[in-house]
């Protein structure tokens, strides 16, 4: 059968992408240009997270397998650096939105009432499939839990909140697979499994610990040279044992449930392992990937922020539409909702090349044709 030829506003659906913008009027005379604007960039936002939700799908479904083939690790962090790049896009749209002064978009604030950006579900999906706990969340403004502002106003269910109670069920989160993916890791040459295991990872946190340790003392031995009093130099050699400290507690997992320790030691001490041994072969493009990981939550991070100033500078700090604290909630969300939490926190205390413990079987660790990526 012979293809009808395709034209290029049949395709991307042109017509009807154009008669999207109404709002709630009935004709288009009806709306400002400042309205349509609103609504122009909330709907491209929307279209990029739709884009997001694919590839945080596709680097889940990639980092669930058993095991994770290496020839996949590539796709993988051009998939996530993709998800990077989409939301610095969102980002940058809301310099659109700060064309309008307050005056202009008071003139159609109140057809938003109740509306709020809060009930964004892909927004939601996002923050859940990427790994956000939902006991981490911070409340809105009101009684209800995040789930009652995505129903319809009497209560029933809407397209949102069956679009986000079918992201909670949609396990496992791309946070879980990665550390599952990051658990599996050779260290020092040792697998999950392998008879001494436990013992050999523990050997590699000991000795990373004082490797660490060391590295801090050098550091504070320097800054003890520009201490300008006693009371100075307490107060560094204070900082600098509790930056050891918390170091030694960190590897340990000691953070973590007594029942999960072990588990957490080892996925961080992968991250350590990967980190600083990231010229091994088998090591180079798993390090890609953590980096690409921080580069997303930095990303989205920063999208939280943008939004937030932006808020700030078209309406102040004025109680948000949908009753929310408005941008003190922004705000909130911009500093606390942090998801690869490890992934961050190892970038403290990673030391010198140097000063590392010397590797062992070193030979784990060059690629061969078909073998997994941990």
């Amino acid at each position: 059968m012979t293809r009808r030829p395709t034209a290029y506003w049949d395709y991307i659906k042109v017509e009807e992408l154009l008669g999207l913008q109404g709002g709630l009027a009935a004709t288009d005379a009806e709306l400002t240009n400042d309205e349509v604007v609103f609504i122009t960039v909330h709907q491209i936002e929307e279209l990029w997270f739709k884009l997001v939700l694919r590839e945080l799908v596709a680097a889940r479904d990639l980092f669930r397998r058993v095991p994770v083939p290496e020839q996949s690790l590539a796709a993988a962090v051009r998939g996530i650096d993709r998800m990077t790049m989409l939301l610095r896009f969102a980002g940058d749209h809301f310099a659109v939105m700060e064309t309008m002064t307050t005056r202009d978009y008071l003139a159609f604030r109140d057809k938003l009432n109740p509306a709020s950006g809060f009930q964004s579900a892909q927004m939601r999906e996002i923050e859940i499939l990427a790994g956000l706990d939902d006991g981490e969340r911070i409340p809105l403004g009101q009684e209800h839990s995040y789930m009652q502002r995505l129903r319809d106003h009497d209560g029933g269910p809407s397209s949102a909140s069956r679009r986000v109670e079918a992201r909670l069920a949609d396990r496992p989160t791309l946070l879980d697979a990665v550390n599952e993916w990051l658990y599996r890791t050779p260290i020092q040459g040792s697998m999950p499994g392998d008879p001494g295991d436990a013992a050999a990872v523990a050997a590699f946190v000991e000795a990373y610990g004082r490797a660490h340790a060391a590295s801090a003392r050098t550091a504070l031995g320097y800054a003890l040279a520009t201490s300008i009093s006693p009371a100075d130099a307490g107060r560094l050699e204070q900082r600098y044992d509790q930056e050891m400290a918390a170091a030694r507690a960190f590897l340990a997992g000691e953070d973590a449930p007594a029942e999960r320790r072990a588990r957490v030691s080892r996925i961080r001490a992968a991250l350590v392992f990967i980190e600083s041994y990231r010229e091994l072969p088998l090591l180079a493009w798993p390090r890609a990937v953590v980096d690409a990981l921080v580069a997303f939550e930095q990303a989205f991070v920063l999208f939280r922020q943008r939004h937030a100033r932006m808020v700030e500078r078209v309406i102040g700090r004025r109680t948000g539409t949908g009753g929310s604290a408005g941008v003190d909630y922004l705000d909130q969300t911009a500093l606390r909702y942090r998801i690869f939490r490890d992934v961050w926190a190892v970038r403290t205390i990673l030391v010198q090349q140097e000063v590392l413990p010397a590797l062992e079987h070193a030979e784990r660790y060059g690629f061969v044709a078909g073998a997994p990526a941990e």
